[in-house]
């Protein structure tokens, strides 16, 4: 059993990266417990959508980039590609601006400079000179620093009661803008684009056989679980201290920046739980910056049908090594160029998870095809029970991304071409008040 777990764990915990822990923390500061409610349903729909794909590697031995291009054609392949490269560029900036805010919140604005160069080479020595049991090791060792999200919120001292409530009960609801906003950020940082690359590419390198799948479906729906169960302690502990202050003075707590949540937790907690929370920062970046550029190596390899496999040299598979290091040095040049601009940093660290809940739902219709074909699958298609929670998954994030354009993208548009005269003034007048000014 302990030869087989990994790619479960793994993958799930890869969510809970500096976009997602600046996300959460941001659901917990602006809205207190009212969004737990979200974490109970993401938690069953990531499940779903992860174990489809770990199934999927494990019966056909190929990625799910691989599988749309053979089944779809290089065309819409190339394009989800091409999505997926800019929303796992943003994910690595987000991953080494997280680990520079966790050692700057101990006053040190110049370390940067020396962890981020350090912490880049190391991510790239360890992913293309180790081999996948390594970097597999390495991660699950990763995965237990997770745990000291839940000391930083024990030390918040919250009401349990009430927080438990508010994760089977939501309360009344407010179905705002910014409300639909941060629901697509929560659920755009769960159930990710390159999460599901991810497992399905693992599970093949790792050689899972059919027979051996029921120990991986255990892993799977663990991991799910326990990296929900992470993202519960981090919403709690800002809610119980930082939602007060933020309720009563907005411009209180700046939750652009992880960071700055976590020194804002030191007088409210106690020094203790603000470092606790900056150590899972760290840890939690680092284990985004080692996943994600691989995720996305994975994918795009596999879309053109080049050679793609962890502990592989340069001259085995040059683009994937190569898609590697050029999105690790470009996410530390960035961070390095834009440090002091902490607002700048803050907006590409939540932007993945919006073009990531965006993304989603495409891929998810694209995974839900391929899992229910039986030419690829045989008798491993998706059950009814399965296909009921997968569709239901697709379609609230098809809505929840159709909200979040016609909010923001739609109207900044409309204004635009309105200034230009391309459209009249009284039906960019119409368009203002249907869509709000």
């Amino acid at each position: 059993m302990l030869l087989i777990v990994g790619p479960g764990i793994i993958a799930a915990n890869a969510d809970n990266d500096a976009g997602g822990i600046l996300g959460y923390s941001q659901a917990g500061v602006q809205y207190g417990y009212k969004l737990l409610w979200i974490l109970a349903l993401s938690t069953i729909s990531l499940g779903v959508c992860q174990e489809m794909c770990a199934r999927m590697g494990t019966v056909t031995g190929k990625g799910l980039a691989d599988l749309i291009r053979e089944e779809y054609g290089v065309k819409i392949s190339i394009f989800a590609m091409a999505v997926l490269l800019i929303a796992n560029f943003c994910t690595t900036v987000s991953e080494f601006a997280g680990i520079a805010a966790s050692f700057e919140m101990f006053a040190l604005p110049w370390i940067r400079f020396l962890v981020i160069p350090v912490t880049a080479f190391a991510v790239w020595f360890l992913i293309t000179r180790g081999s996948y049991k390594r970097v597999e090791k390495v991660l699950l060792y990763a995965s237990f620093i997770y745990l000291a999200y839940i000391g930083a919120a024990l030390l918040a001292h919250p009401v349990w009661p009430h927080v438990l409530l508010r994760t089977i009960w939501p309360g009344k609801l407010s179905w705002n803008t910014a409300y639909i906003f941060m629901i697509v950020n929560v659920v755009g940082t769960t159930i990710t684009p390159w999460g599901q690359f991810y497992i399905q590419s693992s599970v093949r390198d790792k050689g899972i056989r059919p027979d051996q799948y029921r120990i991986t479906r255990l892993d799977v729906l663990f991991g799910a679980f326990f990296t929900n169960f992470i993202a519960f302690f981090i919403m709690v502990v800002c809610a119980k201290t930082l939602y007060p202050i933020y309720l009563a003075n907005n411009n209180a707590v700046n939750t652009n920046d992880a960071g700055a949540i976590a020194i804002a937790l030191r007088p409210l907690a106690g020094q203790w739980a603000s470092i606790l929370f900056a150590v899972g920062l760290f840890n939690a970046s680092l284990f985004g910056a080692i996943t994600v550029p691989v995720s996305t190596a994975y994918a795009i390899t596999e879309s053109l049908g080049w050679e793609s496999s962890l502990g592989r040299r340069a001259r085995e598979a040059p683009l994937f090594t190569g898609v590697i290091a050029l999105l690790l040095a470009l996410a530390a040049i960035l961070v390095l160029v834009l440090g002091n601009h902490p607002n700048a940093l803050g907006n590409l660290i939540i932007l993945p998870n919006i073009v990531g809940g965006i993304l989603l739902p495409i891929i998810l219709v694209l995974q839900q095809m391929l899992v229910n074909n039986r030419r690829l699958m045989g008798t491993h298609t998706n059950s009814r029970l399965f296909d009921v929670l997968s569709w239901s998954t697709i379609g609230v994030l098809t809505v929840l991304a159709f909200a979040v354009v016609l909010e923001n993208v739609v109207p900044p548009v409309m204004n635009y071409a309105a200034g230009i005269h391309i459209i009249s003034p009284h039906l960019a007048h119409s368009i203002n008040h249907l869509f709000g000014s």
